[in-house]
């Protein structure tokens, strides 16, 4: 494996972080059942399962029977300039739910199709986050639930097609589309749209890479302003710190700001994106970009207001141009690269 990657020491770490973290787990696990017995774990199990499958079918019993359906769309594909649209219809009937993703675009020819087991795992997050924070993620949680797919879709493209952002980027654009289709019965529980976006950028500098996440602003909701500068649904870590940063590469952070007033206007504001500016100190680099919400704004809720789409520039020799948000271009020394993310949508009108 290690011969057929780039940066095979790193990934070796990694391997060998995922296969230590097993060993623990596997080493609790023991533990549990030599103090316990095999049986008396295993029914714990299943009630835990069989508690939140009832708690998901309690919260669908109250929610008016009916179709309701919602969209939303990356910017592109990274091939092609056209968006790339996912549909979802979401029929609740009694203590049973189908979610159907058949209406959503064909597969992409850019890395941005994703699979069936993401989309489930998109439905099964946003259940939680709109009708039960205290639901606990197992199995029971999926069985009130069909999820519908295409075959040769975007959400079900087939073993050839290249999928390396639809973990995170697209995955957060189907979250979108069912908050969107939910707004229309519960729209109390439901915020604006946000960043939604790893706002990824990596600089490749000779045998180093960073992969540096860039955080947004999240929608408001019904009682309150969005937050400034987090991570939503996914991509939940922090950012490399610029003293780091400025360690262990050829980089300079001239400015770490939030992007004041890029949050969509409301009765209740989205937070505001950020801002990160970065000089190139190494003779040549290269910059790859991942960097969604770049055309389509965040989406404002309940007459709230859109929020300010992401962008990222190169300055070169005193001009300033704009980078496509998933694209890679070629540095030299002393060129500055600035990234904007976007700012969550509001919520009500101002």
């Amino acid at each position: 494996m290690l011969a057929n990657v780039r940066g095979p020491e790193q990934r070796r770490g990694d391997i060998q972080a995922q296969a230590a973290t097993t060993s623990i787990a596997d080493k609790r696990l023991q533990e549990v059942f030599a103090a316990h017995g095999l049986e008396p774990v295993l029914r714990a199990w299943r009630r835990m399962q069989d508690e939140s499958e009832q708690r998901v079918r309690r919260a669908l019993s109250e929610l008016p029977d009916g179709t309701y359906e919602g969209e939303d769309a990356l910017d592109d594909d990274g091939v092609g300039e056209e968006p790339v649209t996912i549909r979802v219809a979401v029929t609740v009937a009694g203590d049973r739910a189908v979610f159907d993703f058949r209406g959503s675009d064909p597969a992409a020819r850019g890395p941005v199709n994703t699979t069936p087991f993401i989309a489930a795992a998109a439905v099964a997050y946003v259940m939680c986050a709109v009708l039960g924070p205290e639901i606990a993620s197992n199995d029971g949680l999926m069985r009130s639930f069909e999820i519908l797919t295409e075959p040769g879709s975007l959400l079900d493209p087939g073993p050839a097609a290249p999928l390396v952002a639809g973990n995170h980027e697209t995955s957060q654009r189907i979250v979108d589309a069912l908050l969107r289709a939910f707004a229309q019965v519960v729209p109390e529980r439901v915020v604006a749209g946000g960043m939604g976006s790893s706002g990824l950028a990596l600089f490749s500098i000779g045998d180093h890479s960073l992969y540096e996440t860039h955080a947004g602003g999240s929608g408001a909701s019904t009682e309150r302003d969005g937050d400034a500068a987090t991570r939503i649904h996914m991509s939940n870590v922090m950012n490399t710190p610029a003293e780091v940063i400025e360690t262990e590469y050829p980089l300079r952070v001239e400015r770490h700001e939030l992007r004041v007033g890029s949050g969509g206007a409301g009765r209740h504001r989205g937070g505001d994106g950020l801002r990160r500016v970065y000089r190139v100190l190494a003779e040549e680099a290269r910059l790859t970009t991942m960097v969604e919400r770049a055309r389509i704004a965040p989406w404002g809720l309940d007459g709230g207001a859109d929020g300010q789409p992401s962008a990222v520039w190169l300055e070169r020799d005193g001009e300033r141009n704009a980078i496509r948000g998933k694209g890679s271009v070629e540095l030299r020394r002393d060129d500055v690269v600035i990234v904007e993310t976007a700012g969550g949508g509001g919520c009500g009108a101002a």
